[in-house]
């Protein structure tokens, strides 16, 4: 009896060995040197991630020149007060993953984010379109509950670029566009996702699509991103 129970001991084990050691390493980490050193911006990391005892010095946004170089432990969402935009806009910038996955075992996402409003408090609400390096992406909101748009899981689609394999290079181009009575996110040039303006404002979600706009990191996740631009029609 006691070999048979050690067999099924060590098997048990070898079973959720595999499951421990994803957990583990993706757990958020903390990045040395981390807080916030590009001018004009802040940030707040996600509310799970506070509960759990992260801050937001647990991962970095410094800017040389006009690059803005993002390493997560938390995850997080980085914006300048200043960076604004309302009526129909385009809010659109340039993410290089340089080395896919480098901080991490499975993809994780990273994009534009827009319609900040009371941001950095428990009533903050906005949206955002992130690509991962595996040719899928993700459209979620905040408000200030997180609350999906085209199901909880990320969506292939072939116009986000794949990464040609781990520690590769992968580059993406996400717009979110706010035209009259739809919002809509490209990426890499091509339309992934377009909903209605009236499914996204409303209790629990947007409190509307005015407001700031800025960038959105995934935990676990190193990358730089250039061109943050707004424009109007």
């Amino acid at each position: 009896m006691r070999v048979v129970a050690g067999s099924a001991l060590a098997i048990a084990m070898a079973i959720l060995a595999p499951a421990i050691q994803a957990q583990s390493q993706d757990t958020p980490r903390a990045v040395t040197g981390g807080g916030i050193s590009a001018p004009g911006w802040t940030g707040k990391i996600d509310p799970n991630e506070e509960k759990a005892g992260q801050t937001l010095n647990n991962s970095k946004l410094s800017q040389t020149a006009n690059v803005l170089n993002v390493t997560t432990g938390p995850a997080v969402t980085y914006w300048n007060p200043a960076n604004k935009a309302a009526g129909n806009y385009t809010v659109k910038a340039t993410f290089n993953e340089a080395k896919y996955m480098n901080l991490n075992d499975h993809p994780h996402p990273y994009g534009v984010m827009i319609a900040g409003n009371d941001l950095g408090t428990p009533q903050q609400s906005f949206l955002y379109c992130a690509a991962y390096g595996n040719g899928a992406f993700l459209v979620r909101g905040f408000g200030p509950e997180p609350f999906q748009m085209g199901g909880r899981r990320p969506t292939p689609h072939d116009a986000v670029h794949k990464a040609a394999g781990a520690g590769q290079p992968v580059t993406q181009g996400i717009a979110v566009s706010v035209k009259d009575d739809r919002v809509e996110c490209a990426i890499n040039g091509t339309v992934v996702a377009s909903y209605p303006k009236a499914e996204l404002i409303g209790t629990g979600k947007l409190k509307s699509t005015d407001g700031i706009y800025g960038i959105r990191f995934a935990h676990n996740t190193e990358g730089t991103v250039t061109g943050l631009t707004v424009t109007k029609p």
